[in-house]
C-alpha cells in the first residue's frame, strides 16, 4: 500500500535503542483516534485518488463555512482541521472511518511535512548563516549587513540577495525518515530524527513508496 498519509501533532523528542544497543533520536507524533476520513476522491469522479481527512476533536466553533459545508455534506461533526492528502488506493477506506497508526510499521520510510518555528525578524547571521565580522581593531561591523549593491553598473541591489528579514513559519518537508516504533494502543508514531515545528504543531506523515 503506497502513498499513505496521516495527520498528527508533534510530541517531544526522546531516545530509543535498537537491537544493537545503539541510541536512536526520535520524535513522537501523536495521532490517536482524531484522524477521520471525511471525503473520498476517485479517478472516475475527480481524476485522481485522494482522501480529505479531518483532524482534532469535533468542534463547530472557529470552523470556516467552506470546511463546515464539507463536514455537513459528509454527515460528520466539524473537526478542527481539514486536509486533503493523496492516496495510492482509496477503495479500502470508507467515509467516517478513523485512521490509526496501524497504517505504518517499523522500518517504513516516511516524509514529514510541517511548519517551521517562527523566529520573527532575524539578521543575516541567524537567517542565512553569514559569518560575523571582525571583533577587534575597532571594527563596528560585527553582525551588520554591509555593502549590498554593486558598483556604478547596475548600481542597485540584485534580486535574490540574502538579506535580514522574516525567518521561519515556512512549510518544510523532511524526507527519508524512518518509523522506529509504533504504539497502536496510544496512537503514537516514533519517527527517527527531528521534524519541523513546535511541540503540538500539526504534521502530515506520508509513507514513501
Amino acid at each position: 500500500m503506497s502513498m499513505v498519509a496521516l495527520i498528527g501533532t508533534k510530541g517531544r523528542m526522546t531516545q530509543l535503542y535498537d537491537d544493537k544497543g545503539q541510541v536512536i533520536p526520535v520524535t513522537a507524533v501523536r495521532v490517536g483516534k482524531d484522524c477521520i476520513v471525511v471525503r473520498k476522491r476517485t479517478v472516475e469522479a475527480d481524476g485522481y485518488e485522494a482522501l480529505q481527512l479531518g483532524f482534532g476533536k469535533p468542534n463547530a466553533k472557529r470552523q470556516n463555512r467552506p470546511d463546515a459545508g464539507v463536514f455537513k455534506h459528509a454527515g460528520l461533526a466539524p473537526h478542527k482541521l481539514l486536509r486533503e492528502v493523496r492516496f495510492g488506493d482509496t477503495s479500502q477506506f470508507q467515509k467516517g472511518q478513523h485512521l490509526s497508526v496501524d497504517l505504518f510499521k517499523p522500518g517504513d520510510k516516511v516524509a514529514v511535512i510541517g511548519t517551521t518555528k517562527g523566529r520573527g525578524f532575524a539578521g543575516g547571521v541567524q537567517r542565512w548563516n553569514w559569518s560575523s565580522g571582525p571583533r577587534t581593531h575597532g571594527s563596528m561591523s560585527h553582525r551588520r549587513t554591509g555593502s549590498a549593491g554593486s558598483g556604478s553598473s547596475p548600481g542597485r541591489v540584485l534580486r535574490g540577495r540574502h538579506q535580514p528579514g522574516h525567518y521561519g513559519v515556512e512549510r518544510v518537508t523532511v524526507k527519508n525518515l524512518k518509523i522506529v516504533k509504533v504504539e497502536p494502543e496510544r496512537g503514537v508514531l516514533y519517527v527517527s530524527g527531528a521534524v519541523p515545528g513546535n511541540a503540538g504543531s500539526l504534521l502530515v506523515v506520508r509513507k514513501l513508496s
